[in-house]
C-alpha cells in the first residue's frame, strides 16, 4: 500500500533530521513510528483491562465479606 502523509514544516523538518540521525529512508523512520505508537496503544489498552479486572475482583471480594458477615451475625 502507498499512503500520502502532509507534513508541516516543523514535522517535516524532524522527519528529515531522525531519518540522517538513524541512517534509515524517512518511510523506514514512519514505518517505525507507527508499530511503536500502535505497540504504546495496545499496551495502555491491556493496562487498562488490568486495572478493571483488579477493581472488579476487589469489588466482588469486598461483597463476599459483606455477605460473610451478614451470614455470620445469625440473621
Amino acid at each position: 500500500m502507498v499512503a500520502t502523509v502532509r507534513l508541516d514544516d516543523i514535522l517535516q523538518n524532524k522527519l528529515n533530521t531522525l531519518a540522517k540521525t538513524l541512517n534509515k529512508k524517512k518511510s523506514d523512520v514512519i514505518r517505525e513510528a507507527i508499530e511503536h505508537y500502535a505497540k504504546s496503544v495496545e499496551k495502555s489498552k491491556k493496562n487498562r483491562i488490568l486495572k478493571a479486572v483488579e477493581k472488579t475482583k476487589n469489588a466482588d471480594k469486598d461483597e463476599y465479606e459483606n455477605f460473610e458477615g451478614t451470614l455470620s451475625d445469625g440473621l
